[in-house]
């Protein structure tokens, strides 16, 4: 598992509940090193107890906590690169959601070994979507739900009222549904996409 997937959590929980509290975690997690660097390998392993011990420190859901993480991957002064790198997906939230299929190539341009899970939007029946989220065997377990908190914050910033919900894993797969009803509810977060986009995790 690509380090910068390590780091991005470490980052989280440092900027979230402060350093005291990660070397705590870190200590609980038995890690070698209280750091991850964002250019090594690790096992998923060592991400699950990680959140293991963080699940137990914090007294909070582990799936609350991944969904945590992509509100903050999107949402922190930090990770301004990662947010612009997803508002070129698209005009409005619906481009921005038909372009997520192509998010694992185009994070692949700004970190070249970069692993994403496989991302496949599908039309519901009725109207919505259903994005399924296919991981490896070189990905820690619950990104689906990391996603879920990367599209609420994404919501946010176009301005969108979307409903999402999380349906559950299978066979290595997680299913999101998406309720879109309304584009355009609110006035969302200025974005000129004449800009130049940064990299796309800064400060980590």
């Amino acid at each position: 598992m690509h380090g910068l997937l390590a780091r991005t959590l470490q980052c989280f929980l440092q900027d979230t509940y402060g350093l005291g509290t990660w070397a705590e975690i870190a200590r609980r997690a038995d890690l070698d090193s209280p750091d991850f660097e964002a250019m090594l390998d690790y096992e998923p392993a060592t991400v699950e107890r990680v959140l293991a011990a963080a699940v137990q420190r914090l007294d909070k859901p582990g799936e609350a906590i991944l969904e945590d993480i992509g509100t903050y991957l999107i949402s922190h002064h930090n990770n301004e690169g990662l947010r612009r790198l997803m508002r070129y997906g698209g005009l409005d939230f619906i481009d921005f959601l038909h372009s997520l299929e192509d998010l694992p190539g185009r994070a692949r341009l700004a970190v070249a070994d970069l692993d994403l899970p496989e991302l496949e939007l599908c039309d519901r029946e009725g109207g919505g979507f259903d994005l399924i989220c296919r991981a490896g065997s070189t990905h820690p377990r619950g990104l689906g739900h990391v996603l879920v908190g990367v599209l609420r914050a994404m919501a946010d910033d176009y301005g969108a009222l979307v409903i999402l919900g999380h349906s559950g894993a299978s066979a290595g797969r997680e299913r999101i549904e998406i309720t879109v009803v309304q584009t355009d509810f609110a006035a969302g977060r200025s974005f000129d996409l004449g800009g130049a986009p940064p990299s796309p995790v800064e400060g980590q």
